[in-house]
Formats: C-alpha cells, structure tokens, sequence
C-alpha cells in the first residue's frame, strides 16, 4: 500500500531524498523527520551547503579534479612533482591515492572508464586533454592508475595507443590490486604499495 504523508512538503523532502543512490523511501523519510528534529539553523546550513555545492564547485582546468578554485591546490603546488602524471577514473581515486601518501605527482581524472556496454566511448573521457598535457611537455611518467577490471583494462591500452609515439614513459599500477577490484575501495597500504611498485606499461598484462 502506497505510504500516506500527512504534509505534501514532507512527501517532496522524502521524494528527493529518495533520489539518492541506496537511499530508499523509508530511509530518506528517516532522514527527513531527523532533520526536522534538529535546530532549525542546522537544517538552513545542510540545506545551504548543497546550494553552495552546486553553485560554485569548480572542476580544476589542469586535472579536472574537483577544486574550489580554477586549478587545484594540488596541480598549483610548488612542493608537487609536475612531470609525473598519475591516470585516474574518478575524484574518489584521487582522494585514495592520496591518503596512501605515497604519491607525489599530479593527477589527470579521466571521468570514467571506456564502456561500449554503457555507452561510454573515448570522446566522453578526458583523454584528448592528457594527450594535450604530455605534448605541452614536461611530462617524463603517465601512471595508469585504473581499476583492474575489463573496462579499466581497455581504457589503459586506449590511452598506451594514444601516448605511444610521444616521448614519456608509461606506466602501470602492480598488481597489488585484485583483477576485478575498483581502485577506491582499495586498502591503503596495498594501493600505496601498488603505486610505488609501478611497472612499465607494455600494452599486455
């Protein structure tokens, strides 16, 4: 039986909410009553941090990591190592990577992963961009730093094909990550030693 709301607004706050992913009806109407329970201020300044979010995130114009700023405090740092270049798929890689604090270099966030089943061609990543970035120069190392599954395998010999007549070394991950994994769900010290244990990238695994 379809569950009756005594408040159209209560029944709009548990819509949206329940848009979220894993978030189901009965979660978000938890949610939404708990939020009604609190000071009034808290909810405005929830509320007001998702305005903010939406508004004025910016996406980095180097690495197209999220960043407040137009270049990110990691791409204009003079303590980073600029010609190493590490690969990844999404913001949340990055953010793993860098709590292994194994890493040193910057990064180049691709948007995803080649996935013919999803509709996700080349043209939609951030591909073209890295190839920009090693032709301006001063990249020596490209880090392929993907997923060890079918589609991050396929996005690695795509960008290997596309870097291979240019002068910089390309890299892989090791194995340290199990074939099928996703790099953020990773473990610290097994993702930090697959980074520092990074193998030449010859196209074959």
């Amino acid at each position: 039986m379809e569950q009756q709301y005594p408040s159209e607004l209560l029944e709009k706050a548990v819509d949206e909410f329940s848009k979220l992913p894993g978030i189901g009806r009965k979660t978000a109407l938890r949610l939404v009553l708990h939020l009604l329970r609190m000071e009034p201020k808290v909810t405005h300044d929830f509320a007001s941090s998702l305005v903010r979010l939406t508004d004025e995130v910016k996406h980095c114009k180097v690495c197209h990591n999220i960043s407040d700023t137009d270049v990110c405090p990691i791409c204009s740092s003079l303590k980073r190592d600029s010609s190493i270049v590490c690969v990844v798929e999404n913001i949340q890689d990055v953010m793993a990577v860098e709590n292994t604090q194994q890493f040193h270099g910057l990064y180049h966030v691709l948007g995803g992963v080649i996935s013919p089943m999803d509709g996700i061609g080349p043209s939609d990543l951030e591909i073209e961009s890295l190839v920009s970035r090693v032709k301006a120069g001063g990249v020596v190392e490209v880090i392929l730093a993907l997923s060890s599954t079918m589609e991050g395998d396929t996005t690695n010999f795509y960008i290997y094909r596309k870097l291979s007549s240019l002068d910089v070394k390309v890299s892989v991950i090791a194995r340290g990550i199990s074939v099928g994994d996703e790099l953020q769900y990773a473990d610290e010290v097994t993702l930090g030693r697959s980074i520092v244990n990074r193998i030449q990238f010859n196209g074959k695994y």
